[in-house]
């Protein structure tokens, strides 16, 4: 069978840009909510599809913030959306979906502790990791663990991690170190771009790996020598944003794989779509438990 984790912070985002906004009858804002449980309910009525597990953000802040000051926080996001979380991460309990809500941890390190305890299980075919973010590539492993971009429909392997960005999934936080990741909050190193990054690492993997000799960079001299400098004069910020970028596999998550097969949703979901005045939803859920 495959496994199937879903980011569901980057589905509320996704949801509330895209679905269409409503309210409910007291006024609350449930647009991203309704948006999140279609799109699961799509989800669940593939065939496929027997074994889920969903992470959110139930704060935005993390242990990161501990280790870099200007590390994403909540501010600046629409408070309509924000005070969505809780309610997503209750419908999606509803639905009968296995819900992970991170407060030390991100709900990224949560779908790397499942891929990462589940990745040799012999009752896995694949696990499937429903998300477009870059951060998540690290976790692909051949063609067992791969990432979905479910609104392109597009599958990352491991063979395509490399022909995105250059370098294969192990060195990917090393590439966002240098790089940076402006979703985030941090900010790189200066002068290194995609490409001089992809380069780089694509020789030697790592940040620890790369020589202080900018002639070994393959690079042309002068390009060479100003990255070089500037790897030298931040390494240590480097090593930071690798950190941040690293995701962690050591999250305690309490479920055992059969735990996450879906049974259906439940009749608490009937409650929430009546007092929402919502019809059209419980309509499109193929199972109840």
């Amino acid at each position: 069978m495959k496994l199937h984790l879903i980011d569901g912070t980057y589905e509320l985002f996704r949801n509330h840009f895209g679905a269409p906004p409503k309210q409910a009858p007291d006024g609350q804002e449930i647009g991203a909510t309704l948006g999140l449980l279609r799109s699961l309910a799509a989800l669940l009525a593939r065939p496929e599809v027997t074994h889920v597990a969903c992470a959110f953000d139930h704060v935005i802040e993390s242990f990161r913030n501990d280790l870099y000051p200007g590390y994403k926080t909540s501010a600046g996001i629409d408070p309509d959306l924000l005070a969505q979380f809780p309610l997503a991460e209750e419908a999606v309990a509803a639905l009968g979906v296995v819900v992970w809500p991170m407060v030390e941890f991100e709900a990224d390190d949560a779908l790397a502790a499942a891929a990462m305890r589940w990745k040799n299980d012999p009752a896995v075919e694949q696990i499937v990791i429903g998300s477009p973010d870059k951060d998540l590539t690290q976790l692909v492993s051949g063609n067992r663990i791969v990432c979905w971009d479910r609104r392109r429909d597009m599958v990352l392997d491991a063979p395509g991690v490399v022909a995105k960005f250059g370098v294969g999934p192990s060195s990917i936080p090393d590439w966002l170190a240098l790089v940076g990741d402006a979703a985030d909050g941090y900010p790189g190193i200066p002068g290194w771009g995609a490409k001089s990054a992809s380069a780089v690492l694509a020789r030697y993997e790592h940040l620890e790996s790369i020589p202080n000799d900018p002639s070994q960079f393959g690079l042309g001299p002068g390009r060479a020598a100003r990255l070089a400098e500037s790897l030298a004069a931040h390494r240590e910020e480097a090593l930071l944003y690798r950190k941040l970028a690293t995701l962690r596999d050591d999250v305690p998550l309490q479920e055992k794989l059969d735990d996450l097969k879906w049974q259906g949703a439940r009749s608490r979901l009937k409650e929430m779509c009546e007092a929402w005045g919502v019809t059209d939803l419980p309509k499109r859920i193929s199972r109840w438990s």
